[in-house]
């Protein structure tokens, strides 16, 4: 147990490091108009800057929405992957939901979506300077981002289930998982332009709440896919039958909670990110603040680890 907890608060240590660091070398963009995970949906701005200079500060704005979304996502993927994989119901996948839970899945969702969010903004940003449409370049950026980072995304998967991580598991589901992202990148691409003409939103809530749609929308265009790799996932010795996991119930329970989870989750990100960005900007120039902050954090992962 000693060592169990010397682990767990050398990993929150090193994970308060990491976020100290990010806030006080990453130029925080103040720009309310991004999106939580896709940044560049507004597809045509067009910046004086080079390739490298606006790749780079598409990477700052994914670390920007990776530290906001580590924290809805510590919530909300326990309980989403429990209704994907388990075939919980809402209330039975809730009571497997603690503080603890949460807590030590942070140090998951903080460090992953670190590499995630800058990655995918990076392939987005750099699909721009193609003559792609928006449907197209999702395809493609759903593929490579797939790709790349499917390891990451199985890691985090089995972290959130409390499963055993084997190195030969990590690129586990890869053909249903590649299927979802690019369908949910191509509905993506499709979506957001239809919404947008069909809404006409000029507020910066408008906007995210056009964003949160196109999110839930997206999701369940692509939800056949998702179920496709939950059912893959299986453990094999705890693996349900074909007809028994693809009922209509267990469905549309996981596919209609879960894309509604990820639209609102994603939406709140993305209200929320211009005011996570003004306190990071507070805290780089305030590092003893900054420091305490980290040391309060610390204090509380390492006691919820005990």
């Amino acid at each position: 147990m000693a060592v169990r907890r010397s682990r767990s608060s050398l990993t929150a240590t090193i994970c308060g490091a990491a976020a100290l660091c990010t806030l006080h070398s990453v130029s925080w963009s103040p720009a309310k108009d991004l999106a939580i995970v896709a940044v560049a949906d507004a597809e045509d701005a067009v910046v004086d800057n080079g390739f490298l200079t606006k790749v780079f500060a598409a990477a700052a704005q994914g670390a920007t929405a990776a530290i906001v979304a580590a924290i809805l996502s510590a919530v909300c993927e326990p309980l989403v992957n429990r209704l994907l994989v388990k075939r919980m119901t809402v209330a039975q996948a809730w009571q497997e939901i603690t503080f603890k839970l949460v807590s030590n899945f942070f140090l998951t969702t903080f460090p992953t979506n670190m590499l995630k969010f800058p990655v995918f903004e990076i392939i987005n940003m750099a699909l721009t300077f193609t003559s792609l449409t928006g449907s197209v370049r999702g395809i493609v950026n759903g593929f490579l981002f797939c790709s790349i980072m499917l390891p990451v995304t199985n890691y985090r998967f089995r972290k959130s289930m409390g499963w055993e991580i084997k190195a030969s598991l990590l690129y586990q589901a890869y053909v249903p998982t590649v299927t979802r992202d690019i369908i949910y990148g191509w509905a993506r691409g499709v979506v957001a332009p239809v919404l947008t003409g069909i809404i006409a939103p000029e507020s910066f809530e408008g906007k995210a709440l056009v964003f949160g749609i196109t999110i839930w929308a997206a999701c369940i265009i692509s939800s056949p896919c998702n179920e496709w790799r939950g059912y893959t996932l299986q453990p094999k010795d705890r693996k349900l039958s074909f007809g028994e996991y693809f009922k209509p119930i267990n469905y549309m329970r996981s596919t209609g909670i879960g894309a509604t989870i990820m639209g609102v989750a994603l939406m709140v990100g993305m209200l929320v990110t211009p005011y996570a960005e003004a306190a990071f900007a507070v805290l780089k120039q305030n590092p003893v603040y900054s420091g305490v902050g980290v040391v309060l954090l610390v204090a509380l992962f390492a006691r919820s680890g005990k």
